[in-house]
């Protein structure tokens, strides 16, 4: 049986306050809501004017604005999108054959078109985390049909493309100077019409969408950080999804409204390799052998996640009984070799608020760290308000929560970019060449040795001490009863799709 958490008191105390922050919107099905419109609660803020490049990109992905050339099914196989079908004709060269189809601007859908934006994510700096072990590129052979190329052997492209970061937009979408805006260019069921800052956004229905016509009117989006404010607002009756409703709130939405989706998401404290304390891998191991893990799974998940057993969690099936035993050759600095390498200056403990569980995790592990000697200090923010400091190595420890399927659904881009010395998205800006190595061999593997390669991948990472893995978290999306067709993927890469709408 799951713990309800004490924090859940100090909740129940609060929800009379913040639900008076979102008007009833239950006046029915008459009137404004008759339009069939679905209003949705978003937790991650745009970072960067939902640019694709960034991790906005999931928004457009969830809120189906754009597509790949392929998108995922179920069991993780690539499946036709705006490609009708595909084939490879030698190692590093692939061709893709386009259906019938048209941006959200009025215009085609060429070879000429895909070529194009594929180009621009191969250019963007930083690179798409999806294309950070590989060298892409793109040319239109007819009008509807793209040869695609690789530098190297890469048995997973068609996964790649999938990616939310690889969605295709009209060329309207692409600026001299770099940047890239989704609004109304991209090919799914819902064009975006009007972007309010980090706030707010309006979705209408694409009509001329080659897959047909979208259930819903339109998409009303509010991004609301905090979790308790966003479980409000779905019993309030302001919105109709809400997602990743906070572990304390889950007991007190309504019967029906709590989803439980078995995620790939994995929650871990990453340590800054490149600079400060965490450089010696004495002090990374004196970290690990503090954090005890177990312990967050009922203390501030209630119950809602399970216990780390690697990189990659029971949601991905295939790992469990593949996890690789971890060689820890360094020894960990005791408390007090702890205190005398430190002198007494804190170490930065960052994370950001809209996880709602993360800042209680946060708090957890520094009374952890600080029993094995640090002394350590937080740094709590909105994660669109931290994102190029985290990149910047700015940090000493990060509490991070990661999908880490949403890219490909190939375990090897995630561990490419976040662990390879030259990752597009490596936060412990770890610089080691045998796990540079063991990555690059997971890369370059078939289907019959890549799940064990992709393994032995994580041990490589893991043996060096610059992530610690917590939990393995369970989504929790929130959905009014009175809306039916709503996406619940482990990937968070869906949300509302085609057949979304109102009862």
């Amino acid at each position: 049986m799951r713990t309800i958490p004490l924090r859940l008191a100090a909740a129940l105390l609060l929800t009379p306050l913040l639900a008076g922050c979102f008007s009833d919107g239950s006046a029915g099905r008459g009137g404004a809501r008759s339009e069939q419109r679905i209003r949705v609660a978003l937790a991650v803020p745009p970072a960067q004017a939902l640019s694709p490049y960034s991790n906005d990109a999931t928004v457009l992905s969830k809120l189906s604005v754009v597509e790949g050339l392929t998108r995922l099914d179920a069991d993780g196989t690539a499946k036709p999108a705006l490609a009708a079908s595909w084939k490879q004709t030698d190692g590093t060269t692939w061709t893709f054959q386009l259906r019938d189809a048209r941006f959200q601007d009025g215009t085609k859908v060429t070879a000429e078109a895909v070529a194009n934006a594929l180009a621009h994510a191969s250019d963007a700096e930083p690179a798409p985390r999806v294309l950070s072990d590989i060298q892409l590129t793109a040319k239109a052979q007819d009008a509807h049909t793209v040869v695609l190329t690789t530098g190297t052997v890469d048995p997973v492209l068609p996964l790649r493309l999938a990616s939310p970061a690889l969605g295709i937009l009209s060329p309207k979408a692409y600026g001299s100077n770099g940047a890239v805006s989704p609004i109304g260019a991209g090919t799914g069921p819902f064009k975006i019409t009007k972007l309010g800052g980090k706030t707010q956004a309006t979705l209408d229905r694409f009509d001329g969408y080659w897959g047909g016509k979208a259930k819903a009117a339109g998409i009303d989006v509010s991004w609301i950080a905090d979790g308790t404010a966003r479980a409000n607002a779905l019993r309030g009756g302001s919105v109709d999804i809400a997602e990743w409703i906070p572990t304390s709130q889950a007991k007190l939405l309504a019967p029906g409204t709590l989803h439980e989706v078995p995620s790939t998401r994995t929650d871990s404290l990453l340590l800054n390799t490149g600079s400060g304390v965490f450089r010696d891998a004495a002090m990374r191991a004196a970290a690990r052998e503090a954090v005890e893990p177990t312990a967050l799974v009922d203390s501030v998940f209630g119950g809602y996640a399970d216990a780390a057993q690697g990189l990659f969690g029971p949601a991905i099936s295939w790992t469990r009984d593949k996890h690789v035993t971890v060689q820890h050759v360094v020894k960990a600095a005791t408390a007090e070799q702890v205190k005398q390498q430190t002198g007494g200056t804190a170490i930065t403990l960052a994370t950001y608020t809209n996880r709602t569980e993360l800042p209680e995790v946060a708090s957890v592990l520094q009374q952890q760290l600080e029993k094995a000697g640090f002394t350590v200090k937080q740094d709590v923010r909105e994660y669109s308000q931290m994102e190029a400091d985290l990149l910047a190595g700015k940090y000493d420890a990060l509490v991070f929560s990661r999908v880490t399927l949403l890219d490909t659904g190939d375990p090897v881009a995630y561990l490419a970019s976040d662990y390879t010395s030259k990752g597009s998205y490596n936060i412990t800006r770890l610089a080691e060449p045998a796990v540079d190595r063991a990555i690059s061999a997971a890369a370059a593997s078939s289907a019959g040795t890549r799940q064990d390669k992709v393994m032995a991948a994580e041990a490589a990472v893991l043996s060096t001490g610059a992530v610690v893995p917590l939990v393995h978290e369970k989504v929790l999306q929130g959905v009014s009863t009175d809306v039916e067709g709503v996406v619940l993927d482990p990937r968070e890469r869906s949300l509302v799709g085609l057949d979304t709408r109102l009862k």
